[in-house]
């Protein structure tokens, strides 16, 4: 993730809304990539166009204080981030709206990733075949909705996140019960991104070989294959091999999990960059280089949590294997 510059010269990084120097509005511009002044933040959105500026405010910004991007169709209200969005929270209820917050801030993040590596960003109002979010609850946590189970997950572009992971302490006690050495909310919207991407990227037969070589063979019954995994989670050993321990359960699994490892990889590598640490990287054309980069900073992340007494930032060992696949994905971003 890169820092930015207001004009007056003040450092702005990517969640501001305003130049804490200079004090004006400011808010990033997912169509140049950069952080922009904005007019006057006590102004409307019709305000605003009638002084025919192309660029204004995200109605989420405007009604909730959720969304710091801007939109430069004058005919839009939603910014491209918070036009993904299918179904939102409760607003009402002050825990949803803070639940809310959180999810948006990580789809954004979630969002920079993929439009920095030119990955097709398109909404479902647009296009059938597009990507849409849906952030819903269940009777776990709310006895008042309808649904009785919500699980976090992907079809056809669509992708679900129970909100309840943006409670810190819900998600902490699912980390312990599902064994999973880490679990972030961020996390959770790389990894079903990937399930999406899946089918923009594996679309050719010979894509679709080389990936069963790698991960195995993804025609096996999911359900059945999660039904087993869920029924033995506590019994079956971590196969060192494997990215990670969810990985086993399926080849689709596993690919979400590599996908996911590679943009946890290339956006903390970048950020690093911005803080002049020398185990960084800015470029990612070179996979051999990045991945060595990653392999020192992440040593260096590890060793500084436990300085202050954390847990490991990256608690993961990569494998051959796993660095295969980590090539795999960035060969389809990068094709040669």
């Amino acid at each position: 993730m890169k820092n930015y510059k207001c004009k007056c010269g003040q450092v702005l990084f990517f969640e501001n809304t305003k130049c804490l120097s200079c004090g004006f509005s400011v808010g990033f511009d997912p169509h140049t990539m950069k952080m922009r002044r904005v007019a006057d933040a006590s102004l409307s959105n019709s305000q605003i166009a009638a002084r025919r500026s192309p660029l204004h405010r995200c109605k989420n910004n405007i009604d909730y204080d959720v969304c710091n991007w801007l939109v430069n169709d004058p005919a839009a209200e939603y910014c491209l981030s918070c036009e993904l969005n299918h179904t939102i929270p409760n607003l009402l209820d002050q825990n949803r709206r803070a639940w809310w917050k959180s999810l948006e801030y990580a789809k954004r993040r979630l969002v920079y990733s993929l439009l920095s590596l030119n990955l097709p960003v398109v909404s479902k109002r647009k296009d059938p075949m597009g990507l849409a979010f849906k952030f819903m609850e269940d009777k776990r946590t709310n006895p008042e909705v309808f649904e009785s189970h919500v699980n976090t997950g992907h079809l056809d572009g669509m992708i679900t996140i129970n909100i309840a992971e943006a409670d810190r302490v819900k998600s902490e006690i699912a980390r312990q019960y599902t064994r999973e050495l880490y679990r972030t909310l961020l996390g959770h919207f790389r990894h079903e991104s990937g399930h999406y991407y899946f089918l923009k990227l594996i679309d050719t037969d010979l894509r679709k070989e080389q990936f069963k070589a790698l991960f195995g063979d993804y025609t096996v019954d999911y359900s059945t294959a999660l039904k087993a995994y869920y029924e033995n989670n506590f019994v079956t050993p971590h196969d060192p091999n494997m990215i990670s321990h969810y990985a086993q359960s399926h080849p689709w699994e596993d690919w979400a999990e590599v996908w996911a490892h590679y943009l946890h990889m290339i956006d903390t590598l970048e950020t690093a960059n911005q803080y002049r640490v020398r185990q960084s990287s800015a470029q990612f054309d070179d996979i051999d280089n990045t991945l060595a980069k990653w392999a020192d900073l992440t040593l260096l992340l590890n060793s500084l949590n436990r300085s202050m007494g954390l847990e490991d930032a990256y608690p993961f060992v990569l494998s051959e294997l796993s660095l295969r696949k980590l090539r795999f994905v960035h060969g389809l971003i990068y094709p040669s």
